[in-house]
């Protein structure tokens, strides 16, 4: 009679247990690429992990060298499980994975076999931890079905899908960084405490999807600063957060970017901590880096450029309360990207260019970043502010200053 996936299931000997490793000696025999993921589990939870090999990677060396496991550089021996409450085979050698599970079985000492998971006396679940939940999986060694379960679990919780009703969010505001524009592009955190929100408080920047996944009972209140427009004064802002936490609920502040650059975050923090408001920070992939990068362009590269600066545009070189030395950012060799700059573009680069900057620096403006509408203008310092204009370019757009700005030209050729 043919196996179904269900008799499969009702016949898997695996039983399911959650080990406590701290302060308890694991032997891992080998020291490849296989020994070095299951390593950074073993460290966490606390376990005394020695390594027994010839060789390792240079990942497994440092942690040696940090002093987060102990290393012995030579074959396997017979006895080298003396004390140890848990062990992993996983060398490239199937006889002496076979031989360590022999000596783990004498001990009774449980042994993973990393090459075969079915002739070990233990198999290694695909794990993930969220809000104080560990989530294992295991698919009778199928590491591949295992793994992406694990995934789609994770990801379940993470939007809000499937929700752990019996560990309630406490009242208090989350500032959450949603990252540059693309919603796939926030992170794990902020995309999780976005899903237990009671009130969001969202900027323009913030990306909209995100609030379409929001649940209908979800209060939203619109805190846009459209540039040269209407604006919610922030001290409005500073009152809502508190206000919504101190009616009980769980606040999320969600702007565009990561709240620590150019986002008053800080400001933010301040208000609610002199409110007596507990106020959590997630950092945000910010676009002064990841839309550049998704554009063609490191801000960074070897033998290029060793620095680049981030330079706030809401001010004109000349206004009196710029806190931007424009003749230093001028003699720098290295990359700059000015945020919120088109509007004053042609006086960004004539300051650039009176102080030293050549002409023919390569400048890369991108708008709406990440984006399906994003657009891409290539030009230089002599050339940047007429083809801005020409080409009615708008915020939010990234203004990229610098040799390596002419990367992504170069590449499309």
């Amino acid at each position: 009679m043919p196996h179904t996936p269900d008799d499969q299931q009702a016949g898997d000997p695996n039983y399911v247990v959650g080990l406590d490793l701290a302060g308890r000696r694991v032997v891992v025999v080998g020291g490849g690429t296989v020994a070095q993921r299951r390593l950074g589990l073993l460290i966490a939870s606390g376990a005394e992990v020695h390594v027994i090999s010839r060789a390792v990677t240079p990942a497994v060396e440092a942690m040696a060298t940090a002093g987060q496991l102990t290393l012995a550089l030579r074959d396997y021996a017979d006895g080298d499980l003396d004390g140890a409450w848990y062990a992993i085979a996983c060398t490239d050698e199937p006889d002496t994975n076979a031989a360590i599970v022999a000596e783990a079985t004498r001990r009774r000492v449980f042994c993973v076999r990393a090459d075969n998971a079915r002739l070990g006396t233990a198999v290694t679940p695909a794990t993930a931890r969220y809000e104080g939940l560990t989530l294992g999986v295991l698919a009778g060694g199928q590491h591949r079905r295992s793994a992406a379960v694990r995934t789609a679990l994770l990801e379940a919780l993470q939007s809000g899908i499937v929700t752990d009703d019996s560990a309630p969010v406490s009242p208090g505001v989350a500032l959450v960084g949603g990252g540059p524009g693309d919603p796939d592009l926030i992170t794990v955190r902020g995309r999780r405490l976005l899903a237990r929100a009671d009130l969001v408080v969202a900027d323009r920047l913030a990306p909209p999807e995100l609030l379409a996944e929001l649940g209908s009972d979800v209060e939203v209140v619109d805190a846009a600063k459209i540039p040269y427009g209407r604006a919610m004064a922030q001290d409005a802002i500073n009152t809502a957060l508190i206000e919504g936490a101190r009616a009980g609920k769980f606040v999320v502040r969600l702007k565009g970017g990561d709240p620590y650059v150019f986002g008053r975050g800080y400001e933010e923090l301040e208000a609610c901590v002199a409110a007596g408001v507990p106020v959590t920070v997630v950092p945000g992939v910010t676009s002064a880096i990841s839309v550049p990068a998704l554009a063609g362009i490191p801000v960074t590269h070897r033998g290029v450029t060793h620095e680049f600066v981030v330079v706030s545009g809401h001010l004109a070189p000349d206004h009196p309360d710029s806190l931007v030395d424009w003749p230093a950012l001028a003699r720098l060799r290295g990359t700059l990207v000015l945020l919120m700059a088109v509007e004053r573009i042609e006086q960004f680069a004539t300051a650039l260019r009176n102080g030293g900057r050549p002409a023919a620096t390569p400048v890369t403006v991108i708008q709406e970043g990440t984006l399906r509408t994003q657009r891409i203008l290539r030009a230089d310092l002599a050339t940047v502010a007429e083809r801005v204009r020409a080409e009615s370019i708008r915020p939010p757009a990234i203004v990229v200053i610098g040799p390596t700005a002419g990367f992504a030209a170069d590449n499309s050729n």
